[in-house]
């Protein structure tokens, strides 16, 4: 991975995606040492942590990790989830994120040398490409080490740089060295 001193950072994770990534890696991040790795790195002028919600009355798992992220420095960008009920009668639940994400990395081009995009999702294909345009790096994190991988082949192939989540396992997982 290759940081310039004086490069300007943006950090933008798809939380739904690195949370699944996680989980088929068997650790979880400990997102104040991530924040602490890419301060080294450069000028972190970004960090965007996106996720849907579901309201409920009662506990969401999700919420204490949102408040934590919201005060210790990363921007949370939230909508609320849909929940619904599919063809078989099955209850799912519906909060892509993508656009937020995509817009926002392509406006954050002009003030940013270099975007870290944790997501394997290709959908973000075209808009690495649009930020790439802009004169902006785009280094994508997710995992070719899961079965099946997490990164999509075409997002791999259009980013810049592709770090191996598992890689950085040991700077930014919980109880890591």
């Amino acid at each position: 991975m290759t940081f310039y001193p004086d490069e300007r950072i943006g950090l933008f994770i798809d939380g739904a995606n690195v949370f699944s990534t996680t989980k088929s890696l068997d650790f979880d991040i400990d997102f104040k040492r991530l924040l602490d790795e890419f301060r080294k790195r450069g000028r972190l002028l970004r960090a965007n942590y996106y996720t849907a919600l579901l309201e409920q009355d009662d506990y969401n798992p999700l919420k204490p990790l949102v408040d934590w992220l919201d005060y210790n420095g990363f921007s949370v960008v939230s909508k609320r989830a849909k929940e619904f009920t599919d063809d078989q009668g099955r209850r799912r639940i519906k909060g892509d994120m993508d656009i937020e994400l995509a817009i926002d990395m392509v406006e954050a081009a002009d003030y940013l040398d270099h975007i870290i995009l944790f997501s394997g999702d290709g959908d973000f294909c075209r808009a690495v490409k649009a930020v790439q345009n802009r004169g902006t790096r785009v280094s994508v994190v997710s995992s070719l080490r899961t079965s099946p991988p997490m990164i999509a082949d075409e997002l791999r192939r259009v980013a810049d740089n592709f770090i191996e989540l598992r890689d950085l396992e040991h700077m930014i997982g919980r109880g890591g060295e």
